[in-house]
């Protein structure tokens, strides 16, 4: 039992679409003391033009995207990958809690360690501090690259990041398009066009 985990903190009940979640969080977790205002604007935002086959949560943490995605499209292979062993050790946890067993979970700086794509959804809460060099790279370019042909990465920042993203967009010919802004946070979507 993950409560008896001495970094354990608490639970956390989340309610998506009418489904009720729980999530176990530990002291060191990114939002532990509810699930993070960017992730639910993001949860709450998507919707993809396409029913996806494989699907990747880029900086899961305790696994709140990879989980919900994972209930809310059971027939897809679901990658969820953080840098942060503790959070893959909560994830893992959490995809047990709420009985999502068809979610690969594991410990990846960026992309190093994730399965190649192709991928049809990939999903990110692009954490803030890590730099523009990186969050270009690693959170926005990586990802892309692992995108079929017509899929789409759906990721959220802080409203600190809104100078960037539209700059990393135009610069790299982009399909970027801001889907919603909320409370100091806003979602994008990025389409990889088709060949």
């Amino acid at each position: 039992m993950i409560d008896h985990d001495p970094y354990y903190k608490k639970r956390i009940a989340y309610t998506l679409r009418g489904q009720q979640f729980q999530f176990d969080v530990g002291h060191t977790i990114f939002s532990s003391f509810e699930i993070d205002d960017g992730t639910d604007l993001l949860l709450r935002s998507v919707e993809p033009a396409i029913t996806p086959q494989r699907i990747l949560d880029l900086g899961c943490g305790c696994g709140v995207i990879a989980i919900t995605m994972a209930q809310r499209f059971p027939e897809a292979a679901v990658v969820a990958a953080d840098k942060d062993l503790l959070a893959v050790r909560y994830a893992r946890a959490n995809a047990q809690l709420n009985a999502v067993p068809h979610v690969q979970i594991l410990g990846s700086v960026g992309l190093e360690s994730v399965p190649a794509g192709p991928y049809d959804l990939i999903f990110s809460n692009i954490p803030a501090k890590i730099g523009d060099l990186a969050i270009e790279q690693e959170f926005i370019l990586g990802p892309l690259s692992q995108l079929r042909p017509g899929g789409e990465y759906w990721f959220v920042v802080v409203s600190g990041l809104n100078h960037l993203i539209p700059r990393i967009g135009v610069r790299n010919q982009l399909k970027l398009k801001e889907i919603k802004k909320r409370s100091g946070y806003t979602v994008y979507r990025c389409v990889q066009p088709s060949i």
